[in-house]
């Protein structure tokens, strides 16, 4: 979100090269800010993994095959990139010698590149191998040098209260907050950066954002796929670790927020976790946990959860959650604001939904099939960014009745192609701007509010893949006609169920 876009000659360091990660999100960002000239000659990176048998040609080779997966053409400029700015260093199985050797080669290509000692350290790396990589940087004296250095932690960041206080601990040791970003890629979004743009920049809107004008915010994030491949990760930990307590947390908070003082890194993070700190305890009877079963995805049989390779047989690992948090402050007590997210939904959609309240009294009751449906804002944050207005009008003709259309507004048509989060997120990374990034307090403020729920979960019901979710959940949509709403760009409203 900085307006700043000058990026210093740095090293970036990426523990964990040869992951998933690196492969599909960082290498392709990078790729992409440094052919857009956002970033100076002078800035390297260095892979860094436990692989002993790759040296730099070979990490330059699988670098290549990673961006033409991405869709960049092996062109001079890729590979020009890549032989001039990618190096990589072993660092066998993390003991203090593969640190040590880490840094002499940190201090290697600085000095032969005269960069200033400027540094970023990516934990591109399983949550079982933050602590001892932590603990080697710092030993190594890799958290300070002549320059800066900024330390990237991806989520899930803890498990628990008591697992991310102590994470927290643990990197306090040897890093300050101020060089600590922790990532959480949909804050990189666009219009999730827009939704703060929206509010505090229109009137119009931010003056119903209240109690008085809102009946309730739901906010849905919903996937087709199931466990892709992460199986062995996710039955341990489920869809409250993997999604509710960062995403949809995170989503809420900006929905929520005060009007910050001012538009910067603290201001903003100031009232998002003034946010959780204010939502109420969450009851059993506000949750509802669910397990995908075998069903149909556009017409393609796909098997249950307890069926996916790697899942361990029995299995209650929750797939699907939908939950009510009520916000107990003057603009929102009294106003529920729905969380739903799941894997094998009908369709891949984040949503975020804001229903306000009908007219107190409606002068149109003596017509025949005329009610007053709420008018509703939705913010699409993927796919087909953009915003929708639905609102109601008179039909043509006789009978006299309404009908809902929209006003709408599309990224992609009004700004052509939008910058992939990552991009937007390093780029903040590189210049020191940590609005889009999560603060201690907040990461233990979520866990505050969700590790009972861990401890004591409700019963997980079953839900065919290709719905919307357990029946169990229409509990909560008494006012939404018991169905999850989600609007199409044809402005049609498909039903939950």
């Amino acid at each position: 979100m900085t307006s700043n876009n000058r990026v210093a000659p740095h090293l970036f360091v990426v523990l964990g090269a040869t992951g998933d990660l690196m492969r599909r999100k960082l290498l392709p960002a990078l790729f992409h800010l440094a052919a857009q000239g956002l970033l100076k000659e002078a800035s390297l990176i260095l892979g860094a993994a436990r692989k002993t048998d790759l040296g730099d040609v070979g990490f330059r080779a699988q670098a290549r095959e990673a961006l033409a997966a991405a869709g960049f053409s092996a062109d001079d400029l890729a590979g020009h990139w890549c032989d001039e700015c990618l190096f990589y260093q072993p660092i066998g199985l993390g003991e203090a010698e593969g640190y040590q050797a880490l840094a002499a080669r940190i201090a290697e290509l600085e000095q032969a590149h005269h960069l200033p000692g400027n540094r970023v350290f990516y934990l591109a790396l399983p949550p079982a191998a933050l602590a001892s990589t932590i603990v080697g940087l710092g030993e190594a004296g890799l958290n300070r040098s002549t320059g800066w250095s900024r330390l990237v932690v991806e989520k899930p960041f803890g498990r628990d209260l008591v697992s991310a206080q102590d994470l927290n601990r643990l990197l306090h040791r040897y890093f300050d907050e101020s060089q600590i970003y922790r990532i959480d890629h949909y804050l990189g979004k666009e219009t999730v950066q827009n939704l703060l743009v929206f509010r505090f920049a229109n009137a119009l809107f931010e003056s119903v954002w209240n109690r008085d004008r809102v009946k309730r915010v739901q906010i849905t994030v919903a996937e087709e796929v199931g466990t892709g491949g992460r199986a062995g990760y996710y039955d341990g930990v489920g869809v409250i670790r993997d999604m509710v307590q960062n995403h949809l947390t995170q989503l809420l908070m900006l929905a929520a927020m005060e009007v910050p003082t001012g538009f910067d890194a603290e201001a903003i993070r100031g009232e998002k976790v003034k946010v959780l700190r204010q939502i109420e305890p969450i009851r059993p009877e506000d949750v509802v946990l669910g397990q995908y079963t075998a069903g149909q995805i556009d017409h393609r049989e796909v098997p249950g959860y307890r069926d996916e390779p790697g899942v361990a047989p029995g299995s209650t690992t929750e797939t699907f959650a939908a939950l009510r948090l009520q916000v107990e402050n003057w603009r929102w007590q009294g106003v529920p604001f729905y969380l739903c997210t799941g894997k094998r939904l009908p369709r891949r959609l984040t949503q975020i939904e804001v229903a306000f309240r009908c007219p107190p009294v409606s002068v149109f009751r003596p017509f025949f099939r005329c009610e007053i449906d709420s008018n509703v804002l939705v913010i699409t944050l993927q796919p087909d960014e953009g915003f929708d207005l639905c609102f109601e009008v008179k039909a043509p003709g006789e009978p006299f009745s309404l009908q809902t259309h929209r006003l709408h507004f599309r990224y992609s048509e009004a700004f052509g192609r939008l910058p992939d989060a990552y991009e937007t997120l390093l780029l903040d990374l590189l210049t020191g701007d940590q609005t889009l990034f999560v603060h201690a307090d907040e990461v233990e403020a979520a866990w505050r509010l969700y590790t009972p729920l861990l401890e004591h979960r409700p019963s997980v019901h079953p839900y065919a893949a290709g719905t919307w979710g357990p029946l169990a959940a229409e509990h909560f949509l008494g006012d939404m006609g018991g169905s999850w709403r989600v609007v199409t760009r044809a402005g049609k409203e498909a039903d939950g169920r």
